[in-house]
């Protein structure tokens, strides 16, 4: 199945079962217009359908991965209580829920800028990789606005509400290897090429693993999410089936 890009703003790259979204507005520092979004929405639901995908690099062409949502979109329109409206609003919430949801694991791959709305969907991704130098920061309170692609809840686990409340309430910017002291990056890597390489093996490591594992405990992992006990959510760990699985024997007779 050839999975191909429907606009210039998006380019995209398979190798082996490892499937690259690249954001393609190196001018404009890869700022979000709706149109990208829509097109991360339509490709991971292609990618659904595509068996030979295992994982997904979520990355940006250029200087940076995104400066966020491109500003210049909103003029002319009156954010009403602080809100971006729905011209971004709903392509975001259909590109963050197709990322939650996909069976693959979805890495975000960031360097150069990641702010704002750029942060919300890095954060949406399963974990993030990155460069010691990438800048991070979460500006909604710096231009009047409020989150709405889920930064108070997603920022919040990866930091702790006390952590989160002062990157959002100061604005300010932070580099990558703060953002792996703080816990939302996993790695940062020296240059852009060092994390280039690093990702492709991260992500070419984790595609050797069980497809149909991997989804079964991207999906439980979504338990924590859901205010339960301790008690009820390993109750629902253990409750839950999986019978698409079916390569469990083949390798476990490698041992």
């Amino acid at each position: 199945m050839m999975i191909e890009a429907q606009t210039e703003m998006v380019e995209v790259e398979q190798s082996g079962a490892v499937f690259s979204i690249r954001l393609n507005r190196p001018d404009a520092l890869n700022a979000f217009k709706p149109e990208m979004l829509q097109e991360i929405t339509r490709l991971m639901a292609l990618i659904e359908e595509d068996v030979e995908v295992g994982v997904v690099l979520l990355e940006g062409n250029g200087k940076a991965f995104s400066a966020g949502v491109d500003l210049k979109v909103l003029q002319g329109i009156d954010p009403q209580g602080g809100k971006v409206g729905d011209v971004f609003d709903e392509p975001a919430r259909q590109a963050y829920m197709a990322i939650r949801q996909s069976r693959c694991p979805v890495i975000a791959k960031v360097h150069g800028a990641c702010f704002t709305g750029a942060l919300e969907m890095a954060l949406h991704c399963d974990f993030v990789l990155t460069t010691r130098d990438a800048k991070f920061g979460d500006t909604h309170a710096k231009f009047g606005l409020r989150p709405t692609w889920g930064m108070t809840q997603t920022l919040s686990q990866a930091v702790g509400i006390r952590r989160a409340k002062e990157l959002s309430y100061t604005a300010r910017t932070f580099l990558g290897s703060e953002a792996v002291e703080l816990g939302i990056a996993s790695q940062a890597f020296e240059d852009k090429e060092t994390l280039d390489r690093m990702a492709l093996d991260c992500a070419q490591s984790i595609a050797e693993n069980s497809r149909s594992a991997l989804g079964a405990i991207k999906d439980l992992y979504r338990l924590s999410e859901e205010s339960l006990s301790m008690p009820e959510a390993l109750k629902a760990e253990l409750a839950s089936e999986y019978p698409d699985i079916d390569d469990t024997s083949e390798r476990l007779s490698g041992f």
